[in-house]
């Protein structure tokens, strides 16, 4: 695959599909900023990227803390070609029982923030006049289960900021891609899996989860010269989940 640019943003660096994504990254020549939220991310990031020394780095970022942003961008600088963001908080609560408070500070942190971060990241490929975005959302954006509402809505309106970005710049040569994955073999995912195993297989017509390596490579392929075409628009990768009824 051809990129054009070689430093990569990866909000939600920490978990394990964005750590193969890095690893496939350094392979075809590109470094990956990796971010994460605490010590206990940095330190599996570190931990997961010990054989590629120099090749990457990883700084803080918490989603809803300003501080952490402004922090972030004045140490990574002005020279971002791509970014994917899989940042996502875990909210998931029946409608109308919902807490009020949660409800304000889930949206405010997952859509509100999130909004800042893709502004000041344009802003910068704006600069440079070429960039790449890739949002994680999930197909549960278009197919949720019970007491996935918040987390729906969120990632719906997450993805109308990056439809809307690549409507605006793609012009200017920056270009926005959704992907939909559905249910994968890795993090909370592969916990639901091997909880509901027959549940998870019998609605996927590919009979089978997702690995986390399909995901990352379907993401590079994404960010590459190849796919320059898709702008602007959600795709799903989710074995045909939501095909059909």
């Amino acid at each position: 695959m051809k990129f054009t640019g070689n430093r990569a943003l990866i909000l939600g660096g920490s978990c394990d599909i964005a750590i193969t994504l890095a690893r496939r990254m350094i392979e075809e020549n590109l470094f990956p900023i990796l971010t994460y939220r605490n010590e206990k991310g940095r330190d599996y990031i570190l931990e997961n990227m010990e054989n590629s020394p120099k090749k990457f780095s990883s700084f803080y970022l918490e989603f809803g803390t300003r501080d952490s942003m402004n922090s972030l961008f004045s140490q990574i600088g002005d020279d971002i070609n791509y970014m994917v963001d899989f940042v996502h908080g875990n909210f998931e609560s029946l409608v109308a029982s919902a807490d009020a408070d949660r409800i304000y500070s889930y949206f405010a942190e997952n859509v509100s923030f999130r909004a800042e971060v893709v502004k000041r990241v344009a802003r910068i490929m704006l600069k440079n006049k070429r960039g790449r975005l890739v949002y994680i959302s999930s197909s549960a954006a278009a197919r949720p289960n019970h007491g996935q509402g918040f987390y729906a809505a969120a990632k719906l309106a997450s993805e109308a900021i990056y439809k809307n970005l690549g409507l605006e710049l793609g012009g200017q040569g920056i270009t926005t891609v959704t992907l939909r994955p559905g249910y994968i073999d890795s993090g909370r995912g592969k916990e639901f899996i091997q909880t509901h195993s027959k549940e998870v297989v019998d609605k996927v017509p590919i009979k089978r989860a997702l690995t986390k390596k399909e995901v990352a490579e379907a993401i590079l392929f994404y960010l590459s010269d190849s796919a320059a075409g898709f702008n602007a628009t959600e795709i799903s990768m989710d074995g045909g989940l939501t095909a059909g009824k």
